[in-house]
């Protein structure tokens, strides 16, 4: 779990934390190196806790324990929370089609089941893990930062993976067009770079995690970075 600063001194900070894809022990190692004070600061998680890594569960039971902990905590949804919500409240088959695309053997495996029809209706989590997921938002706002999953600049882009992410879905059921924005600096994951992007009006922290690589966390406001 990560460590309480004793001293109240410092301008409460944000962190941001990038996609997790299962793997608690990255996630674990990252808590523990983030200067993080549970009682003042704010940390956004940014979506796509599942999939692909060995511990899918684990990972669900460690940002819970965090929630009890950190009154500052925001989980967003990423496209692989979004595709497993669908698929469990409409068992649409061409979704569990995406959903092993996506990796939710491992999810499955994490929660001690093997047959797919199992995520109908989230039968397979326990209830405090499929009211978490239901409970994700969908973005948090700041007066300078805007936090998504998705980066918003790719929503229409068609160059873009629609078998990873229906960005417009994530990015605008509650947040307005592009101009909604005004000017705020759009911190998002779900697009992988080899390390955190830093560009114009963008910060990119998912630094493939999901595909063995490092976990990223950005420090805000002084654009430090942690990795695990």
């Amino acid at each position: 779990m990560p460590r309480t600063c004793s001293a109240h001194t410092h301008t409460p900070r944000t962190f941001a934390v990038g996609d997790i894809h299962g793997h608690r022990d990255r996630l674990e190692a990252l808590l523990r190196r983030l200067p993080l004070d549970r009682e003042r600061d704010t940390v956004v998680f940014l979506g796509d806790y599942l999939n692909r890594g060995p511990d899918s569960k684990g990972v669900i039971d460690l940002l819970l324990a965090l929630q009890r902990t950190c009154p500052g905590a925001v989980f967003l949804r990423g496209n692989h929370e979004q595709a497993l919500l669908d698929y469990a409240d409409t068992g649409d088959a061409d979704l569990l089609q995406l959903l092993r695309f996506l990796g939710v053997e491992a999810t499955l495996r994490s929660y001690g089941a093997d047959a797919p029809h199992r995520l109908a209706g989230l039968a397979c989590l326990p209830p405090e893990h499929a009211a978490f997921l239901r409970g994700l938002a969908f973005a948090h706002e700041t007066p300078t930062h805007v936090f998504v999953h998705a980066d918003p600049g790719l929503a229409d882009d068609p160059r873009s993976e629609p078998q990873r992410l229906d960005s417009r879905r994530l990015v605008r059921r509650d947040m307005a067009p592009h101009d909604h924005i005004g000017g705020r600096t759009v911190v998002f994951g779900h697009t992988s770079f080899a390390t955190p992007l830093v560009a114009p009006g963008r910060i990119g922290i998912d630094t493939g995690a999901g595909g063995g690589h490092m976990l990223t966390a950005l420090e805000l406001p002084a654009l430090r970075f942690h990795h695990a």
